[in-house]
């Protein structure tokens, strides 16, 4: 598909660390589906109660909450691993088709040499990947403007 012309990819950045021994090159690509993510870990549903009125879900529940909130952790957590898919870690605790692995990505990166300002870095960068900045818009605007010989 091309859009004006333009072939359309999907975002991706590139973190360079250097390393005595040869540079680890970072790449995070943008997460296209998450139905992947949903299939592995359905998002919790919360439990009815009764009331007068009738079953009502309760949204509030002690249960549901932890397990809303560790879904969430899942959920973005699976963005950072699948994001970091170009980047061909080859990871010895983290199993994509295995949920309760997921969590221990930052782990095993610091486990590996991984500086925690690094992994930081690493962090933004899967964020760059996923999100439009409005200083990405920014630049991609002044970028074409350019091209057609316009200014702001």
């Amino acid at each position: 598909m091309k859009i004006g012309g333009v072939p359309v990819s999907r975002c991706e950045e590139v973190l360079v660390l250097p390393r005595m021994d040869g540079d680890l090159v970072i790449k995070a690509a943008a997460v296209l589906s998450m139905e992947e993510f949903e299939t592995l870990c359905p998002k919790p549903e919360a439990p009815v109660r009764l009331t007068k009125e009738g079953k009502v879900p309760d949204f509030d529940a002690k249960d549901f909450v932890e397990a809303l909130r560790s879904w969430a952790n899942k959920r973005y957590a699976y963005i950072c691993i699948k994001s970091l898919e170009p980047s061909e870690i080859e990871w010895e605790t983290v199993k994509m088709d295995e949920p309760g692995t997921w969590m221990k990505w930052t782990d095993e990166l610091q486990e590996a040499g991984i500086a925690s300002t690094e992994l930081n870095r690493i962090s933004t960068v899967i964020l760059e990947a996923n999100a439009l900045s409005e200083n990405k818009l920014k630049e991609a605007r002044d970028s074409f403007l350019l091209g057609q010989g316009k200014t702001e």
